[in-house]
């Protein structure tokens, strides 16, 4: 009996360099019942007749022009033009291992509907890959190992872009592909998160994530600090703040005053914390900053912690569990 058609989509633009092995590494895939839409989003470079050249001697591979402009439009169409019960994305600058689309499949038809099947990534880069990047490959696959992705979803994307496969009907009833709010992927996978989807773990490195210069999580202005912000906010005042709680932003640094400026904009009161003795008991934007040991004393809160700092992050988590607060529910990671 053969298995469910799988859906690849793949927005492109200006990728020449990149695209002959990633659609190799698609086509060479051990399972093969797919389709591929490949969206080329107004390229200037030799892209398109690449793409071409690959669909006239393969069937499964349909390339088509976007009709609007931007990511977002691309994925609109490529989702529009599929009709495979598993969905799933590709950049197209990356490379698949082999059993990829297999091991996603067969994860997702095991677990059943309102999960997302995901793998472990590998980032590489002819320049090497800098220290951050290796931090959040590190991280990411610590989550998707046990299949927790969801639990630090405030911290950054835990959703790889191009690793992650669902069914059909469950992108629909998330509505995918049509946010408004960018990174898109962190949109996308705040509406997985909203929708109660489950991460199935995998210990299975499936994705190889290129980096370089030029990439567009480098470069555009839809992927700065700030656009960060405003969407972990939106989605924690939806999904996640309890108004019975006495709201608490830890950290006075310019994320935690981003926040409270956003907060103050929308008219919501909070609380102010910090464990600099520089700033404690300053007047800042009309809030007078306390000593961390405030939350000891309220017993009430729900934080929004904004330090970046590794080390202190981790001596919060123990003062938390010291506490017995509880992730989410009584504190988040904004970094």
């Amino acid at each position: 009996m053969q298995k469910p058609l799988v859906s690849i989509l793949i927005p492109f633009k200006n990728t020449e360099t990149y695209l002959k092995p990633c659609l190799t590494s698609i086509i060479e895939q051990s399972y093969p019942n797919w389709e591929l839409l490949i969206i080329d989003d107004g390229s200037t470079d030799q892209s398109f007749d690449i793409v071409n050249s690959f669909a006239l001697k393969d069937k499964r591979i349909q390339l088509f022009k976007n009709f609007g402009n931007g990511i977002i439009d691309a994925l609109k169409l490529a989702f529009s033009k599929s009709s495979g019960e598993l969905i799933t994305r590709m950049d197209s600058d990356d490379i698949m291992q082999p059993n990829k689309i297999e091991v996603l499949a067969n994860n997702l038809l095991t677990h059943g509907k309102q999960h997302v099947a995901v793998g472990l990534v590998n980032y590489f880069s002819e320049d090497g890959i800098k220290d951050g990047y290796k931090s959040y490959e590190v991280w990411l696959n610590n989550l998707t190992e046990k299949g927790s992705n969801f639990s630090e979803i405030y911290k950054e994307c835990v959703i790889p872009s191009p690793c992650w496969m669902l069914y059909r009907s469950d992108l629909i009833a998330c509505n995918a592909f049509n946010p408004n709010l960018y990174p898109e992927d962190y949109d996308l996978a705040f509406r997985f998160y909203k929708h109660g989807f489950k991460c199935i773990p995998c210990a299975d490195v499936l994705h190889n994530w290129r980096d370089y210069n030029s990439r567009t999580s480098r470069t555009h202005l839809h992927y700065a600090e700030n656009h960060f912000i405003d969407i972990k906010l939106k989605y924690f005042l939806e999904l996640d703040y309890d108004k019975d709680k006495t709201l608490v932003i830890w950290g006075a640094g310019k994320k935690g005053k981003t926040i409270a400026k956003k907060l103050i904009e929308k008219q919501i009161k909070f609380e102010w914390i910090c464990d600099n003795p520089n700033k404690i008991g300053r007047d800042i934007y009309g809030v007078i900053l306390k000593p961390f040991s405030y939350l000891k004393d309220e017993g009430n809160a729900q934080s929004i912690i904004t330090v970046a700092n590794k080390i202190e992050q981790k001596e919060i988590l123990i003062y938390m569990k010291n506490l017995n607060l509880k992730q989410i529910e009584d504190y988040v990671f904004f970094c």
